[in-house]
């Protein structure tokens, strides 16, 4: 999934984590795509960044079975993002409901479904489509991710797809772990990540208060995606993200009567200087401009840097234009 918006001209730097902190982070509603509106998380007015993640979009539950706002196209349902590119980063994709078909330009073609993760490294250059299929289940809820790679890897790994359809799993009291990336207490996924990185999928029973263990020298936030939890003085509900910074050996998280599922990201804050523009992360300016001239040469006429996509009928999606203004980078947070 990409930042589809016209205006796009988000730049992400350096800044450091405070230690431990309690911040509600709110969602702005964006459009993808012609079908789909998310709520974007990150990046945020007030905080661009948690540990390397540095983009975080969440949908849904959307019925696909009927028309449910003006961005609907005649004939399509769910979700359909064209071809894109990416440089610089992971997507990471992850399902509570429904399915999607995904297609890129290294000749993955794969189904992402509720508990299983589909993680793309773009390296130097990767594009990739997004849509629901005609026979999808009738509700779509998800999480897309972008995951920024460090300067040593970000231009010379290979542009990759994996997938992982059973991933380690663990109970604490009350509640029931997926990990999705990294390590949740000593418990390993084996999906790629090139800097210190946690995410993981968490229910938590009704009325139950819950210790997720966690390691100090990295920064967290929860995404709440079903329920309501409460976290010190804070209650974020549904579709809403707490920033815990960083510090903590353990979090406590109490559920709401009816119980509460959300999403924890963390990681070792990431100190290198980021450039984010549309779809692209780099370091400079003149990256970002190569990644766009490259990827408009590619749907016009061919690029070896951007492949297309094989098996996807339609026409992928061009760059919007560059902003007048240089892009330099800003701070992690203000």
């Amino acid at each position: 999934m990409s930042d589809l918006e016209k205006d796009p001209a988000e730049v992400v730097g350096t800044g450091e984590c405070d230690g431990p902190a309690l911040e509600l982070l709110e969602a702005r509603e964006v459009v993808l795509g012609r079908t789909t509106k998310v709520r974007r998380l990150l990046p945020n007015k007030n905080r661009r960044m948690v540990g390397a993640w540095c983009f975080v979009d969440h949908y849904g539950p959307d019925d696909l079975t009927r028309r449910v706002d003006s961005y609907d196209v005649p004939g399509e349902r769910g979700m359909h993002v064209p071809p894109h590119p990416h440089t610089s980063l992971q997507t990471v994709s992850w399902l509570f409901e429904g399915e999607i078909e995904h297609r890129d330009s290294v000749g993955s073609h794969a189904f992402v479904r509720p508990g299983e993760l589909n993680i793309m490294t773009a390296g130097n250059g990767i594009a990739h489509s997004e849509v629901s299929t005609p026979d999808a289940p009738p509700m779509l809820h998800g999480a897309q991710l972008w995951v920024a790679l460090p300067d040593s890897v970000r231009t010379t790994t290979p542009p990759a797809f994996d997938a992982y359809a059973d991933l380690p799993e663990l109970d604490l009291d009350g509640a029931h772990v997926i990990v999705m990336v990294g390590t949740v207490a000593g418990v390993t996924s084996p999906a790629p990540a090139y800097t210190p990185l946690v995410g993981a999928d968490i229910t938590v029973e009704p009325g139950r208060t819950v210790s997720v263990p966690l390691t100090p020298s990295n920064e967290y936030a929860v995404l709440v995606v079903d329920g309501s939890l409460t976290v010190g003085e804070l209650a974020p509900g549904f579709g809403e993200m707490a920033y815990l910074g960083s510090g903590r050996e353990a979090i406590e998280l109490v559920a709401s009567d009816n119980g509460v599922r959300f999403l924890l990201l963390g990681g070792e804050p990431f100190e290198e200087e980021l450039v984010m523009w549309w779809n692209f992360i780099g370091r400079t300016h003149e990256d970002i401009v190569a990644a766009r001239n490259a990827w408009q040469t590619a749907i016009t006429g061919g690029d070896p840097r951007f492949p297309m996509v094989p098996g996807y009928d339609g026409d992928p999606l061009p760059a919007p234009p560059l902003p007048a203004t240089t892009l330099k980078p800003r701070p992690r947070a203000r």
